[in-house]
C-alpha cells in the first residue's frame, strides 16, 4: 500500500488527509519511484485554499511537485529525461503531481538520474526553486558588470539567483532580515537589512545605480524598491504575479505561464548539474517526516522558512 496526501476540499492546510492505496504499474512512458525526499515549496501551501486556479474536478487533489527516490520499476520501452534508466537507479522527478506520497508513477519526461555525489535531500529540493532562480535572473536581463537587487535574497529562490547572478559576474546587492545577512554575505552578496529606508541604503552601496532587481520575497516594499531604483520595469523580475506586478509591467515569473514552463522545463538539467559540480548550494532550513506534511507546509507558508524545507518518505 502507498500513503499519499490528499486534498479532498479546497479548505487550506487542515483539510489535507493521508490516504492509503495502490501503485499503479507503470505503463509505456512511465516509471515508478520508490520516494526518499520530497521539495516543500509555497506554491504547494497556496494551491490548497484554491483561488484562481481551483479546478473542483482535480479532487482530490494530489500534492506535491517535486521527490527524489529510487526506480522500482519502468514501462515498456522508457527512457528517463536523461537516459537510459533500470531498477535501482537514483532519480529526481520534477515538474510531477502528487510528490507527497512514499511511492509514485509519474512520467518518465520529468524523471532525472540524480548525479553521483549528489544527496536526495538536496536533489529533492533544488529544482523547482533553481528553474525559479534561473528565469527571474533571466527575466531581469542583468549581465556581467551589472548591480542586481535580489529582494529575499537568504531564501531558498534568493540564494540561488545570488549564486546564479555571481557565476555570470554580477555584483549582487541582496535583502534580508538582520538575523541573515551573514548567510547572504557567505554567497558572495553585499548584504542590506529589508525595511524602512531600503532605497536609501541600496543608495548607499551601490552610488553608480542599480541596473536591475529581482523580487524573491513577492512583497509590496520589493516591488516598489525595485521600480524605484531600476527605473525600467522591463530590467524587474517578481515571483509574485498579481495585480501589482501586472500593472507596473515588470517581468513575471509563474509556473503556469507558458513562457515559463518553455524556460523551465530545459533548465532542469541545467540546475540539476550546477548543484552536482558544487557549484550551487541549497541550504536545508528543516526536514519533516512525511507523516508530518501538515507542518512542513505550515513552516512554508510563513514566508520565512530561512531556507529550503524537505519531507523525508
Amino acid at each position: 500500500m502507498v500513503r499519499r496526501w490528499e486534498l479532498p476540499a479546497y479548505d487550506g492546510i487542515d483539510a489535507l488527509e493521508l490516504a492509503e492505496g495502490d501503485l499503479a504499474a507503470p505503463e509505456a512512458g512511465e516509471v515508478a519511484i520508490r520516494v526518499t525526499a520530497i521539495g516543500v515549496n509555497p506554491s504547494d501551501a497556496k494551491s490548497l485554499a484554491g483561488g484562481w486556479n481551483a479546478d473542483p474536478s482535480k479532487l482530490p487533489l494530489p500534492v506535491g511537485q517535486e521527490a527524489a527516490g529510487v526506480i522500482t520499476a519502468v514501462g515498456p520501452d522508457t527512457a528517463i529525461a536523461s537516459g537510459p534508466v533500470r531498477v535501482g537507479d537514483r532519480v529526481v522527478a520534477f515538474k510531477i503531481a502528487g510528490a507527497f506520497a512514499d511511492a509514485v508513477v509519474v512520467p518518465a519526461k520529468d524523471v532525472f538520474a540524480i548525479p553521483a555525489g549528489l544527496d536526495d535531500h538536496t536533489a529533492a529540493g533544488i529544482l523547482h526553486v533553481g528553474v525559479v532562480a534561473a528565469e527571474l535572473l533571466a527575466l531581469a536581463g542583468a549581465t556581467a558588470g551589472d548591480t542586481l537587487l535580489v529582494h529575499g535574497a537568504s531564501g531558498s529562490v534568493g540564494v540561488l539567483a545570488v549564486q546564479l547572478a555571481r557565476r555570470a559576474g554580477i555584483r549582487v546587492i541582496g535583502t534580508a532580515s538582520e538575523a541573515n545577512q551573514d548567510k547572504v554575505r557567505a554567497f558572495g552578496a553585499d548584504a542590506v537589512v529589508y525595511g524602512d529606508g531600503l532605497a536609501d541604503r541600496v543608495r548607499a552601496l551601490a552610488p553608480d545605480g542599480v541596473q536591475a532587481a529581482i523580487d524573491a520575497a513577492g512583497t509590496p516594499e520589493a516591488l516598489a524598491v525595485s521600480l524605484e531604483l531600476v527605473g525600467d520595469p522591463s530590467r524587474v523580475a517578481t515571483l509574485a504575479p498579481g495585480k501589482p506586478a501586472q500593472e507596473a509591467g515588470v517581468k513575471i515569473s509563474a509556473g503556469m505561464r507558458p513562457e515559463s514552463i518553455a524556460f523551465r522545463e530545459p533548465e532542469r538539467a541545467v540546475i540539476l548539474a550546477l548543484a552536482a559540480e558544487r557549484s550551487l548550494t541549497l541550504p536545508i532550513a528543516a526536514t519533516f517526516d512525511l507523516t508530518q506534511a501538515k507542518d512542513a507546509l505550515r513552516l512554508v507558508a510563513t514566508g520565512h522558512p530561512g531556507g529550503k524545507v524537505v519531507l523525508t518518505a
